[in-house]
């Protein structure tokens, strides 16, 4: 099953015995990024803001406050649930005057999270791997073109006495195909290697 994340932000609002819930997703890189999305919708007027985020293996979780576990692990339940990744989601909640108890809270915060991120668009995560691509000038302009064809990134660039190299971001299932097409046009003279570490 090929890994998801959103591809764009996301929000969803619900009202539950009076206490509004405003749920906001976004898609990330790493968690630094995630701290940065948490600053960025942080109300400051909502009793709780609670959120999770997952990044691969690594993942996060915070109850601001509500008993724990009523939360932020429905929260991060429903990024799990529904097959994402880099992903973060922050719901804030504006008491209403009514307790929910822990099996509301749970229901009301998975709840949002699951309905923000169910009706978010979508868009598969490709892995990737870093190469170091190196040619002479006479195949700068050959190197530039298979490596966008071949959905490369460059990460930087700089020329020497011999000519380019460029370290690019590839995706892993096209780096052999990318080694193959360079090889090819220019008779073996370019090297696209994946770096190692």
């Amino acid at each position: 099953m090929s890994r998801c994340t959103l591809a764009a932000p996301a929000r969803f609002e619900s009202l539950v015995k009076k206490s509004r819930f405003l749920a906001r997703a976004a898609p990330l890189e790493d968690p630094v990024q995630a701290a940065g999305f948490l600053a960025s919708v942080h109300e400051a007027d909502a009793t709780h803001n609670c959120w999770a985020w997952r990044v691969g293996e690594a993942y996060r979780s915070s109850d601001d406050g509500e008993p724990a576990g009523t939360a932020g692990r429905p929260i991060l339940a429903a990024i799990d649930s529904q097959g994402l990744d880099r992903v973060v989601v922050v719901v804030a909640r504006w008491f209403g005057g009514i307790k929910l108890g822990a099996g509301g809270l749970v229901r009301a915060y998975g709840g949002a999270a699951s309905e923000c991120l169910r009706t978010g668009a979508r868009v598969a995560l490709v892995e990737r791997t870093r190469a170091t691509l190196a040619c002479g000038f006479e195949h700068v302009g050959t190197a530039h073109q298979l490596a966008a064809q071949f959905g490369a990134v460059k990460r930087d660039e700089a020329f020497s006495g011999d000519g380019l190299r460029l370290d690019l971001d590839v995706p892993r299932e096209r780096l052999q195909a990318l080694q193959s097409a360079l090889r090819d046009a220019t008779r073996g003279q370019a090297r696209l290697e994946e770096a190692t570490g």
